[in-house]
């Protein structure tokens, strides 16, 4: 029988290979191909050209990366071994700007190596894979109690809006945004889901409305501009949308045109839910307005799903990969640890404190 993309975990080891194995999520939904990556550049390669892609995925795999380069490190002088450590974490912080998830798993690998004292580089490397695979198991099961969290806000037959991917393709497993849709579909709640196709790079088409369909949710792919007429038509009850970093306020950054979706929101009067990690969260920022925005290519734009090119030869082009919403516009943001409600610089710092964050 022919695999298909919930038969595996988005992002694993490959013990045997010593290498990071993904879905190469650039082919999907038509052809499934994992990837099995032992080296800088393709592992750099893969977060920056979005084969691993969706932030919590995105720290689980340079977690995994980073240790499984860590042990190819050639040499028995522990210095050595920390300083190439340090330049590998350096290299693979520059594949994408602004998911804060790359950055906090990257630390967190840091501070095993910080705080080893010992003078065998194999005995350390047994500590950074033991805490890849760490990562990796907490995703799971911060992504299952965000579900179960989102999940109180859910009644049967309610229709629900989702924006770009947070979905079991952008985690380990279950999603963040749609971690709340899997547990009421085993429960057996009748519910509708709107999929947001998400332009430029369509990771509602190709990988939102691909994984609920396949899990046998009830799910309906409409474009982007089409999410205030839905919401107008009345069958939108709730919005979950995942996220790539919250600020200290409750602003929260997440695919380019989330944005629109709240402000649409706001103006019918539905609730609009921010489902987020704790790692998600980056305390060193007080707003959006401190969070870098990733430009990507123009290709993307215009011609990338084409075949021949869409727009005139020359034509400028402003390709912003994220935008950010406001806290005003936010409902709540759901947490592994509960959900967290205005006022969020409150609520958040209350968080930090109650969980040693």
């Amino acid at each position: 029988m022919e695999k298909k993309f919930e038969h595996f975990d988005t992002v694993d080891f490959n013990f045997d290979k010593n290498a990071l194995r993904i879905i190469d999520q650039t082919l999907l939904p038509t052809k499934i191909n994992m990837l099995e990556l032992d080296d800088e550049k393709s592992i750099w390669d893969a977060i920056h050209l979005l084969k691993v892609r969706g932030a919590p995925a995105i720290g689980v795999a340079a977690a995994i990366g980073i240790a499984i380069l860590s042990k190819k490190i050639k040499t028995e002088d522990i210095d050595e071994y920390k300083s190439e450590f340090n330049r590998i974490k350096n290299y693979l912080e520059t594949s994408r700007p602004t998911a804060v998830n790359l950055f906090w798993a990257l630390d967190r690998m840091k501070v095993v190596v910080d705080g080893y004292g010992g003078d065998n580089p194999l005995e350390l490397n047994e500590l950074l894979m033991a805490e890849a695979a760490e990562i990796r198991e907490e995703d799971i099961k911060v992504c299952k109690s965000i579900g179960e969290n989102g999940l109180k806000l859910l009644k049967d037959g309610m229709g629900i809006l989702t924006h770009c991917n947070a979905g079991s393709l952008a985690t380990v497993k279950y999603g963040t945004a749609t971690a709340p849709m899997y547990l009421a579909h085993e429960a057996g709640m009748k519910i509708k889901v709107f999929a947001d196709e998400t332009r430029p790079l369509l990771q509602g088409a190709r990988l939102t409305a691909y994984e609920l369909n396949a899990a046998g949710i009830d799910t309906t792919l409409i474009c982007d501009n089409m999410s205030q007429t839905v919401m107008r038509q009345g069958k939108v009850d709730i919005i979950f949308v995942g996220c790539d970093r919250v600020a200290v306020n409750g602003d929260a950054c997440n695919k380019i045109g989330t944005s629109m979706v709240a402000l649409a929101a706001k103006r019918h009067n539905i609730p609009f839910y921010i489902c987020a990690p704790t790692s998600t969260i980056d305390f060193s920022i007080e707003s959006g307005e401190e969070i870098v925005i990733e430009e990507r290519k123009p290709e993307e734009i215009t011609e990338m799903w084409y075949e021949q090119r869409m727009a005139p030869e020359g034509i400028n082009v402003y390709n912003p990969a994220f935008d950010v919403t406001d806290a005003d516009l936010i409902t709540g943001i759901i947490t592994e640890y509960g959900i967290i409600y205005p006022p969020f610089k409150e609520g958040i710092l209350k968080l930090k404190e109650e969980n040693n964050l």
